[in-house]
């Protein structure tokens, strides 16, 4: 393990976020699940979800931003169709109602949409994905959030980062394909992990306050989106399928009005077998095809969508999780203000 890092088991990690989220003024229920969230991201490799979060999701809490007192009830929907408002819910609560209903919807319909609105962060949404495909069903999972990225052509903000997830069950529905991506050219979490571990990112990955790129993470203002007008449209039209739609905008009136309108989230469940027999098989093909291929030079394997974060859980979950110094400060400064005992190794 790097000097710079601490390892810490996922077991003790997680009992820990969640004794911070609890200090913080999540509900037991509320901090359970998200702990649970954010470790899964931190177990796959995917440290800009994980529980580096942890301190802005309390002061979310403090500046209203997460109402702990939200009771997330469903407010219309139709056939395969439910929407639930959450009360700007902690965003793994919502989230995970959303997975739950979308594939209860699937069993009696063949699909289900499940959209959520007025949740906070959602962290890693792969995570909702692997709930569904654990239920041997097809996902799609969106979410939408401010302006947090430079729209196409233009120098400022208009459109966010908003990630989709795809995630397909094989014959291990505990490794299903699992696509996992931001329409930015980087995750926001990562230019934070860059700033707890002070280094630099990337040029293409940021602009400062003046619309300038920029590799200093401290100065970033905003993240570029992936692949130029691809990204931003992408993204544009996430907002349409996860806002727009279930009547809370939030772009248009982030650009109009200001403020932080909350975030909103979707989960699509497919049934396969409404389709035919034999899906499984096909994927076990599919994927087995796709890793015969020959690497390119200076690559040992070809990966699959999913794969290198699977591979990683495993690592981790035997070895630890390893935690920044900048990171593992930082909670232990909550740890001292919320008067949370830090594990033993930590302090």
């Amino acid at each position: 393990m790097a000097s710079d890092t601490v390892a810490i088991a996922p077991d003790i990690l997680q009992d820990f976020a969640a004794a911070l989220l609890l200090a913080g003024g999540f509900t037991s229920d509320q901090s359970e699940q998200t702990a649970a969230m954010l470790v899964w991201a931190n177990l796959r490799g995917a440290d800009s979800h994980g529980v580096l979060r942890i301190p802005r999701y309390v002061e979310m809490v403090e500046l209203g931003l997460i109402n702990p007192a939200a009771q997330p009830r469903r407010v219309g929907g139709k056939g395969a169709v439910a929407l639930i408002d959450a009360q700007r819910a902690p965003g793994a609560v919502g989230m995970n109602i959303a997975a739950r209903t979308a594939s209860d919807l699937a069993d009696s319909h063949g699909i289900g949409w499940c959209a959520v609105r007025s949740i906070s962060h959602a962290g890693a949404i792969g995570y909702y994905a692997h709930q569904v495909a654990r239920a041997r069903k097809i996902a799609i999972v969106m979410t939408a959030s401010k302006p947090l990225m430079i729209y196409h052509g233009s120098r400022a903000e208009g459109v966010s980062t908003n990630p989709i997830s795809i995630a397909a069950p094989g014959s291990n529905p505990d490794r299903p394909l699992l696509l996992d991506m931001s329409t930015a050219a980087v995750a926001l979490g990562k230019i934070m992990a860059a700033r707890d571990a002070d280094q630099s990112i990337p040029a293409g990955w940021a602009v400062d306050a003046n619309g300038q790129e920029t590799i200093d993470p401290h100065k970033a203002k905003a993240v570029l989106p992936m692949a130029g007008p691809k990204g931003a449209g992408l993204s544009l039209m996430i907002e349409v399928l996860t806002s727009v739609l279930a009547t809370n905008p939030l772009i248009a009136v982030a650009l109009t009005a200001g403020g932080d309108p909350g975030v909103n989230g979707v989960v699509v469940a497919l049934d396969p077998t409404a389709f035919g027999e034999g899906f499984t098989p096909e994927i076990d093909r599919l994927c087995a095809a796709i890793k015969s291929l020959p690497p390119a030079d200076g690559l040992g394997d070809v990966y699959l969508p999913g794969e290198r974060g699977f591979e990683e859980m495993e690592r981790r979950s035997r070895s630890g999780i390893p935690l920044v110094r900048g990171t593992l400060s930082r909670l232990v400064t909550l740890a001292a203000k919320l008067q949370v005992p830090v594990p033993e190794g930590l302090a």
